[in-house]
């Protein structure tokens, strides 16, 4: 499966899909929502687009979350046990994909692109709460939330960013930058593991991955640097526009699977 062909022309649509993932991402958050039903339309099987998918989205993590690092918006003390439960989670979803048959797992990608396009499209700006959990707690809330989140991330992914930033600003009230590097602490945990986990099974098409990974840091950097006033809600619309067309496609792909 590992070696599923697309001609050039495709890939090259693939790619500038990449760069709207990352730009959309830079600006509103939910790249994966672009990028996964890209690779979805362009006919990859659902488990080897996820695989494809971590495969570009590994290299845009771990940039954005060396950026972060450098900057000192990352809670060091918190960071190891974010990443390990992330990196746990991840692991133990991407395994959840693996045990799916195909045709359930398409249903399946159909209803969490809605839910994750609505959590995404519907989130507002986060308001920090003050919060002082005691030490206990709050190590019991962060691998909640890693854990939980990660394991969502390896089963599927799209939306997982602004889930994270709306927990680490509700949970731990931390400012949305903080809330933001943070996040990518865990995301870089759960894009590690499940990466890992879709290239041990030869589920990652590469030639497809690092062009399409090479646009999306391009279209993040682009992104960061724009400030065009209502950028947010265009992407918001673009977003829902390109996932409604994808959960058509593959409801009639579904449908024609069933009648066959």
């Amino acid at each position: 499966m590992g070696h599923f062909a697309l001609g050039l022309p495709l890939i090259a649509l693939l790619a500038a899909a990449a760069f709207g993932a990352g730009l959309v991402d830079a600006i509103a958050g939910g790249g994966g929502l672009v990028s996964l039903p890209a690779l979805l339309a362009a006919g990859l099987p659902p488990v080897l687009a996820l695989g494809t998918n971590k495969g570009q989205a590994v290299f845009g993590a771990t940039t954005s979350a060396i950026t972060y690092w450098r900057r000192g918006a990352i809670d060091r003390d918190r960071a190891a046990l974010g990443f390990g439960a992330g990196f746990v989670g991840s692991w133990l979803g991407a395994r959840g994909v693996l045990a799916i048959p195909l045709a359930p797992l398409r249903g399946i990608v159909i209803g969490l692109l809605v839910i994750a396009a609505v959590v995404v499209l519907a989130k507002r700006n986060v308001a920090p709460r003050p919060t002082a959990l005691p030490p206990g707690a709050a190590r019991v809330a962060l691998v909640a939330i890693a854990f939980g989140l990660g394991a969502y991330d390896g089963f599927f992914g799209p939306g997982t960013g602004s889930m994270l930033v709306i927990a680490f600003a509700t949970v731990f009230g931390d400012a949305l930058t903080r809330a933001s590097g943070n996040a990518k602490v865990v995301n870089l945990a759960s894009n590690l593991a499940a990466m890992t986990l879709f290239a041990a099974h030869g589920l990652i098409v590469w030639r497809v991955a690092l062009p399409m990974a090479a646009a999306n840091a391009i279209g993040a950097a682009t992104g960061a640097h724009l400030a065009v006033r209502k950028g947010d809600r265009l992407v918001r619309v673009v977003v829902l526009v390109v996932v409604l067309a994808v959960v058509g496609k593959l409801a009639v792909d579904l449908a024609r699977t069933r009648g066959s």
